[in-house]
């Protein structure tokens, strides 16, 4: 399928790009002859013109059974296109907002630009006049599945192609692979906001503080950036703004080795990453800092709640997604 091919070669350059999507985080879909192609839960964008990460549903199904708040929805295997699935894997856990915007295709992604205006007590407000231009809805913050289906279809409108989701990132669309990516560039070009210079990193203070240690310095210059912002350690140190952020790093940044957390910000120095820690540690790692770094002083940003963070982390895909090895 010619369009599909054109979705897998958009799905890397974005997947590739950490201010889009960071390790499995965001993804792509397309809908053709009633079978929406999904990226697989748990694989990464970056991937998808070396392997094959797209799953097959039956569109129809999945918006029937959301018009009857069907909890299938939650993990939507039970829409998937079986006799063409041959990868055997599970659609992403985003599935449902795919499914609800009508256009071909979609593009979701965790837009560190979009995150640092979403994550604002008057993100709706402030994006209104950035995105003035465009045919764009805001969602307020809900976990995926059921919740975040409700509230994009509180929100949705005709023609609606764009969605800021509060709290977690953007989701465009169009009906070819071109016009959403003309789209995607559009809409980070007028929510880009200015980034802190990053300090100069200090490896060899960082290789000291780890000798002995089961911790190396990260290998980004980036990453860093989240122990040597002091703003970013600050705001990101305690809280939780995006649901990536809790779900690889856990509640706020660990400073110290205390517990053996996979990432640890050594204020004013750098930042180590465990020996053993999963791929995606780093990568969400540096994307706290990206956001961070995008944020202001006096910026009012709003928190995940702790109910908030419980329903995502106990959630049965999420915790499927966590189970694999690419994660």
């Amino acid at each position: 399928m010619v369009e599909l091919d054109r979705l897998r070669a958009l799905s890397a350059k974005v997947g590739s790009d950490p201010l889009l999507v960071q390790a499995a985080g965001g993804n792509t879909s397309l809908k053709d002859q009633g079978v929406m192609w999904i990226k697989a839960s748990g694989t990464w964008l970056k991937d998808a013109t070396a392997r094959d990460i797209f799953v097959p549903l039956d569109h129809a199904a999945i918006l029937a059974a959301l018009a009857n708040n069907d909890p299938a929805c939650e993990s939507c295997t039970a829409f998937v296109r079986t006799d063409l699935n041959s990868t055997g894997l599970r659609p992403s856990i985003e599935t449902t907002v795919h499914a609800l915007m009508p256009q071909r295709v979609v593009v979701h992604v965790h837009c560190v630009n979009t995150i640092a205006w979403a994550i604002r007590a008057d993100g709706e407000q402030r994006l209104g006049e950035k995105l003035k231009d465009f045919d764009w809805a805001y969602i307020p913050y809900a976990r995926p599945g059921l919740p975040l289906a409700g509230a994009i279809a509180t929100r949705m409108r005709k023609g609606v192609n764009v969605l800021v989701l509060g709290n977690h990132g953007l989701a465009v669309a169009a009906d070819s692979v071109e016009d959403a990516e003309a789209v995607l560039d559009k809409v980070v070009a007028a929510v880009t906001r200015p980034v802190r210079a990053a300090a100069k990193v200090d490896r060899a203070a960082l290789e000291k503080l780890s000798a002995g240690t089961s911790y190396k310095a990260a290998v980004m210059d980036e990453t860093h950036a989240l122990a040597t912002d002091l703003l970013a350690l600050k705001r990101g140190q305690h809280a939780v703004f995006y649901p990536d952020h809790v779900v690889f790093l856990g509640v706020g940044v660990a400073t110290t080795f205390d517990g053996n957390p996979p990432l640890i910000a050594i204020p004013g120095v750098g930042v180590l990453i465990r020996d053993d820690a999963k791929p995606a540690i780093e990568p969400m790692g540096r994307c706290l800092a990206d956001v961070m770094r995008r944020v202001e002083v006096t910026d009012p940003l709003v928190a995940l709640t702790e109910q908030d963070v419980d329903r995502l982390v106990n959630w049965d895909a999420e915790k499927y997604r966590q189970t694999l090895k690419v994660t």
